[in-house]
């Protein structure tokens, strides 16, 4: 019927006065509707009773099987019109057997969904099976999402009709909603989550079009509201934020909650203007107090906008160029709306390049190593050399280490670029052995970044050492005094486990950090390196600083070098104030290792 082709059925019915029959039912499809057709033919009298004993018997085994069962079922021995139901649909729809019996049925079928189940029911009386997906209308209104089951059924000198199962799909259907809201929702706020926004951008991102903008929010000072009022602060702060925002945005912007204290908007049909005038907005709701734990409390936020130009050429970088905004606008104060503008883009480009290329300049193993050596005052030996990383890249030339060293701790590479140095190392270490015998150097000195300082560190250490046959004692690993303040319970473990295994531990750039004498007495560390601004100032005079962190490492049993000895002069009074060793371009520069192979067999006594 709903391919709007004529159609015919014979079907046996019953008179109102019980007479059985012979219908002839022909549809036929017109321009306002469907016609239908019914034609009686008097069944022959001599075959009534044996088909009525015939589908009575029936109806009483369908009705004995199914009464009870906990299934929904319909039985039709005549087409559409049914002889049986049993209890479980009664109860599921909530009307009466006799309400439902003949063509009462179908009144419960949702009008949207009648279509369907028609064609269904029309299919399975030609033979087979069908299902539909229905919404029942229960009497009170409700509706229950349903699948019904046809099979054919065919009842000797009585014709056909079908057997209906139903099973109630609603409350799964709505346990498969809330799943699928859950995965694209955040639980705290209620706000799309990543994977929603990024679905949501890529929608709506046509290339070379125009007025899809996005608005990257990062609270200020959020660490300080968790901290001073606590997590449940934080979290009531993040759910009052998510409704600051869906009450200030547009009708029809997305409002997504990044992750952490970090939020984005996005809307269509809108210019660059539109965008920063909706920023301000945000920032005014934003900057009304709120009570927090019976603290007033007025969040700002940091906001990067961007809005589609023709150099956008997918979904994801839209997004990436208006978190680059974002921290552009941190990095200038509180409260403030950066708009990514074409030098900023071109630079945050030109970055993801580096990064691809630090990737794979770590992989090809290109980072190659220099080896300073470091001097004993006592006799002027050098016994250990400091392992530093350089890069130079085929096109860009020398990058310098503060800039790639940085980059890779920004982009997850500190991990990869710290094991090809300590394995580097390390096999520099052993080849000098061969080399050199009791000549070759006897330690070497490898920086670690705050980011290595976790659990990974210490079986690190150990296969390399192991890979390359070098006791522990040969290698020294090097951290900054501030690395160790970033989480100084956990840096403490890690360094006594490097410890314990044998391995020398030295505080870098000591007297530049923030730590406290209690803590730097308890840590497990050997030397006390002076950094090369304590150094500088010699040459002016200022002895204050390096000789007090000499006094203080003496009086806690550590050694001390003192870094960026650049002349004569600065080595001899530092040799005067107490240090233990020196290291500077005066004394000795950088080396690959075969030079510095070449510089220790020409130094060997």
């Amino acid at each position: 019927l709903r391919r709007e082709r004529s159609a015919r059925m014979n079907l046996p019915v019953r008179t109102a006065s019980g007479a059985l029959v012979e219908a002839v039912v022909l549809c036929t499809p017109t321009p306002t509707g469907r016609m239908w057709t019914l034609r009686l033919v008097p069944a022959a009298s001599e075959s009534e009773r044996a088909l009525r004993a015939t589908a009575d018997a029936h109806e009483q085994r369908f009705a004995t099987l199914t009464e009870r069962s906990p299934v929904p079922t319909l039985l039709s021995e005549q087409g559409m019109r049914l002889a049986h139901v049993n209890d479980a649909f009664c109860s599921l729809v909530g009307l009466q057997a006799e309400q439902l019996l003949g063509t009462g049925w179908m009144a419960t079928v949702h009008p949207d969904d009648l279509d369907d189940v028609i064609e269904q029911v029309v299919a399975v009386l030609g033979g087979g099976d069908g299902e539909a997906q229905a919404r029942l209308v229960r009497e009170d209104g409700t509706e229950r999402t349903t699948v019904i089951r046809f099979a054919h059924l065919f009842t000797p000198g009585v014709g056909a009709g079908f057997v209906g199962t139903i099973e109630d799909i609603t409350d799964r259907l709505a346990f498969e909603a809330r799943l699928a809201h859950q995965a694209h929702h955040d639980p705290l706020t209620g706000l799309p989550n990543r994977t929603l926004l990024a679905g949501y951008v890529a929608e709506r991102f046509r290339p070379g079009a125009s007025g899809l903008a996005c608005l990257f929010l990062d609270l200020d000072n959020f660490k300080v509201v968790n901290d001073s009022l606590g997590h449940a602060a934080g979290d009531e702060l993040l759910v009052e934020v998510a409704t600051r925002l869906r009450a200030t945005v547009r009708p029809g912007d997305l409002v997504a909650r990044f992750g952490g204290d970090e939020f984005v908007v996005v809307c269509e049909g809108v210019d660059q203007a539109d965008a920063v005038t909706l920023a301000e907005r945000i920032g005014a709701a934003l900057a009304e107090p709120m009570r927090l734990s019976g603290v007033d409390v007025r969040p700002h936020a940091s906001v990067g906008v961007t809005v589609q130009t023709a150099e956008h050429g997918a979904a994801e970088e839209l997004i990436r160029d208006c978190d680059i905004a974002m921290y552009q606008a941190k990095a200038g104060g509180k409260g403030r709306i950066t708009v990514l503008d074409q030098r900023a883009r071109a630079e945050a480009r030109d970055k993801l390049r580096l990064v691809a290329e630090l990737r794979q300049a770590i992989e090809r193993r290109e980072i190659t190593l220099l080896y300073q050596p470091i001097f004993s005052t006592a006799d002027g030996s050098s016994v250990a050399v400091e392992s530093l990383a350089r890069w130079h890249h085929p096109v860009r030339g020398a990058i310098s280490p503060g800039v790639f060293v940085s980059l890779a701790e920004e982009s997850g590479l500190i991990g990869g670029l710290g094991l090809l140095v300590l394995d580097e190392t390390c096999r520099q270490l052993a080849e000098w052995d061969r080399l050199l015998g009791p000549a070759a150097p006897q330690r070497a000195n490898v920086n670690v970044s705050a980011l290595q300082l976790d659990g990974n560190l210490h079986p690190h250490v150990v296969a390399a050492l192991e890979r390359h046959g070098l006791h522990p004692s040969r290698l020294s690993i090097e951290i900054t005094e501030s690395a160790l303040m970033k989480d100084p319970t956990s840096a403490r473990e890690v360094l006594t486990q490097l410890r314990e295994l044998g391995v020398s531990l030295a505080i870098d750039d000591f007297g530049t950090g923030y730590s406290s004498l209690a803590y730097l007495r308890h840590l497990p560390v050997d030397c006390l390196k002076v950094d090369r601004s304590f150094v500088a100032e010699l040459a002016h005079g200022h002895t204050e600083i390096a000789s007090a962190v000499i006094a203080l490492a003496k009086n806690l049993g550590l050694s001390t070098v003192a870094e960026g000895v650049e002349t004569p002069a600065q080595a001899v009074e530092l040799a005067r104030l107490g240090a233990c060793f020196l290291q500077g371009f005066d004394l000795a520069q950088p080396m690959t290792g075969s030079r510095t192979a070449a510089w220790y067999a020409a130094h060997a006594r």
